[in-house]
């Protein structure tokens, strides 16, 4: 904060929780006295084609920073630990080269790109990585090797790769090996026969494109140190007593969770696991919808802490305001395409103590939402916006 204050950085974006700084924007002139002062002080070193060279001679530097193609050969640092692509090509020979580097912890492949056949099959051999993040990179094999389960020290595992010839992904069940994963990131589509246990994960704050076809639900409740958790895809819960929902076991214990997504764009869920789910998350701040539900869950349901909610092709029918107005500290509300296919939504001045800003996109009509002048007059502070699709 000491850094915003001086306007030595600026902020881009903030939490909407805590209003805690979650990336910032920083002058030219800025990052270059940073590179030079990591550079002075051997703290990193930037590598391109201009000063491979250079970069064999240093002995003593420990992370590395490589832009365009670059032969990985050229570092000769036996205590490098840090090592970060950003070409947007990075050919089989080069991937095989780094697995000679046997003590780096951290591998970025920061903007993907073509990746050539595949992983590497002996990327287990690098067991003292702590990061690997392999999003967005497109390799010609769409199957990972099952090696990855000897990087037992792993804490943050992106797995987000794109494969040329399908985009479903085939990940070997070798994940709960890892028990000090504390962020994964699992494909955005894996194969229909991948079958992933989780449950060992008991340290993991972050799971992204999690999906009942893939994973096994009952594995979340042995997460109690989740605190995100978006679900991508599938989501069905089996043997639900549909009568008496206090009857069905809890889908989520973790008090820590604040930040709960649902994606699912080839059909919808049923409203009575929805309902079930957000009733197991009593304490999440962030909701995002992204799929048909056509009705939302009643307010007894919901997380009375929501500041932030997200609608997405909802095709709710409903006004939905009798229920997101009595939600105490609401103060975002984002209401993109097909959220609501009703006729229209009506806003009064009792209505959202809290909110800040409410958003919906261009595509929406002009009367899909009403707002009562009251409503403008008790809130001077909030934001009528749209949101360029």
């Amino acid at each position: 904060m000491e850094l915003v204050e001086r306007c030595m950085i600026q902020v881009r974006e903030r939490d909407v929780e805590t209003l805690n700084m979650r990336s910032f924007h920083m002058h030219d002139l800025m990052r270059d006295v940073c590179l030079s002062k990591a550079k002075q002080e051997k703290f990193l070193y930037v590598a391109d084609q201009s000063n491979a060279c250079q970069l064999a001679t240093i002995g003593r530097v420990r992370r590395v920073s490589v832009h365009k193609l670059f032969p990985i050969q050229c570092i000769k640092s036996p205590c490098l630990r840090s090592l970060l692509f950003f070409d947007a090509f990075l050919p089989d020979e080069e991937l095989e080269k780094v697995l000679l580097l046997t003590m780096v912890r951290v591998l970025d492949y920061e903007r993907g790109g073509d990746a050539g056949c595949k992983l590497p099959n002996d990327i287990g051999k690098l067991i003292h990585l702590r990061f690997f993040r392999l999003r967005d990179l497109n390799f010609w094999s769409s199957k990972l090797p099952s090696s990855l389960g000897n990087l037992r020290f792993l804490q943050t595992l992106d797995l987000r790769i794109i494969g040329r010839w399908s985009n479903s992904i085939r990940v070997p069940n070798v994940i709960w090996r890892m028990e000090k994963l504390i962020h994964l990131y699992l494909p955005s589509k894996c194969k229909s026969k991948t079958k992933l246990k989780l449950g060992t994960l008991k340290n993991l704050q972050t799971l992204v494109n999690f999906n009942t076809k893939n994973c096994y639900l009952k594995d979340l409740i042995n997460m109690t140190n989740i605190r995100e958790l978006e679900i991508q895809g599938h989501f069905n819960i089996e043997d639900f007593y549909t009568e008496e929902l206090g009857r069905n076991p809890a889908i989520v214990q973790s008090k820590y969770l604040h930040s709960l997504s649902i994606i699912n764009d080839e059909g919808r869920i049923d409203p009575r696991h929805l309902t079930h789910l957000l009733s197991s998350c009593n304490s999440i701040s962030r909701l995002s919808l992204d799929v048909k539900i056509r009705r939302l869950p009643k307010y007894h349901y919901l997380s009375s802490n929501l500041a932030y909610i997200k609608l997405r092709k909802c095709k709710l029918e409903e006004d939905t305001i009798p229920t997101l107005e009595k939600l105490p500290y609401l103060r975002m509300l984002e209401f993109h395409e097909e959220a609501f296919i009703g006729k229209e939504m009506l806003c009064c001045g009792q209505a959202f103590a809290k909110l800040e800003s409410l958003f919906r996109t261009r595509k929406i009509k002009e009367s899909w939402i009403t707002i009562k002048e009251d409503l403008k007059k008790a809130h001077d502070r909030l934001w009528w916006d749209f949101i360029v699709d």
